[in-house]
């Protein structure tokens, strides 16, 4: 998320995080799901993804540098390899709004629905991250690698592209887009949703993907940005037939909601668009830090959240009416 450097002294001098829900569509959800969903989660494959983002090669992904243009290449391959499609004329949508050329990768998965393909969800998480250190480092090590941020989201959104790329079983249209510039003020998805705005992209919600690399010493195992804005959090609750995601009191304190990629969307379209996290600003202290590295990111944690958001995700695209509404 962006900016969050400056909350992180103001957070460790006050007391600690609480996690208690306070909030009544929050409490326990004891509701269990008889979605039949039998498509497994390879660990490997979270943890092949997510190294190679990190690898040093890339350099830290900072936006319009020649690491992230190495990383834009791998996510293209990617989404080829895994049979989605560009949305535009490529993968690349160059921003228009930023200083040197960077891209967001933007891959589309048609619906087969013939009603439904027209309306559309965007499963999304930002590739960028801060790139190379200034100063001295850290033990002589510069590159930040971004590992939690946002390496972790980018690795569940490309295994999302993977299920529905080969399964095709979703009735509404998919755009699986992997944002640049979220660094510096959220460009990509700004310049994105504007783009998709003009084209009059009938929008039915997004999911954004933030910092899942370790896991919250919690009752659920993600928490929700923007909780009061939609039903959202209950929807997912009730796809995954457990409380998958919940409340954190933090989030809206530091209004979360508007510090990542899903803002944007929401801006222009007015519809559900939510970011999903696991860092609590207690589980893990390298943030922007050039120790966000591959080796403390915790991939079975990463691989079960990945293997319970699917099928939520599967009946997101597959709701016969727009169940997720604003509040």
């Amino acid at each position: 998320m962006k900016k969050l450097l400056y909350l992180m002294p103001l957070f460790m001098f006050s007391c600690k995080t609480s996690t208690t829900v306070n909030n009544k569509e929050a409490s326990d959800h004891n509701v269990k799901s008889n979605y039949a969903f039998t498509y497994k989660v390879e660990e490997k494959s979270v943890s092949e993804t997510l190294k190679t983002l990190t690898s040093d090669e890339f350099e830290g992904r900072e936006a319009g540098t020649p690491g992230i243009q190495k990383a834009s290449v791998f996510l293209e391959e990617y989404l080829k390899k895994n049979n989605v499609k560009p949305y535009f004329s490529s993968y690349r949508d160059t921003l228009a709004n930023f200083k040197l050329p960077t891209v967001n990768i933007v891959g589309y998965i048609e619906g087969n629905d013939p009603v439904l393909k027209n309306e559309f969800v965007i499963f999304g998480a930002h590739y960028d991250h801060i790139g190379i250190s200034k100063d001295g480092g850290v033990n002589g090590d510069k590159i930040n690698n971004g590992a939690n941020d946002d390496a972790s989201g980018v690795t569940a959104v490309a295994e999302i592209a993977k299920y529905f790329g080969n399964s095709k079983t979703n009735k509404r249209s998919i755009l699986v887009v992997f944002f640049t510039a979220e660094e510096f003020v959220l460009l990509g998805s700004e310049h994105l949703a504007e783009k998709l705005k003009k084209k009059n992209v009938n929008l039915y919600s997004m999911l954004n993907f933030e910092m899942i690399g370790v896991p919250m010493t919690a009752d659920y195992t993600a928490y929700i940005t923007g909780f009061s804005k939609s039903n959202m959090a209950s929807k997912i609750n009730d796809y995954a037939g457990k409380k998958l995601v919940g409340y954190l009191p933090m989030e809206f304190q530091y209004q979360l909601f508007m510090r990542s990629d899903n803002y944007p969307f929401y801006q222009k379209f007015n519809v559900p668009c939510q970011t999903v996290c696991t860092f609590d600003f207690e589980n893990f202290p390298y943030y922007h830090h050039v120790d966000d590295e591959f080796e403390l990111m915790d991939t079975k944690h990463m691989t079960s959240f990945i293997q319970d958001i699917l099928p939520v995700a599967e009946q997101m695209v597959n709701a016969k009416t727009k169940e997720i509404v604003l509040k």
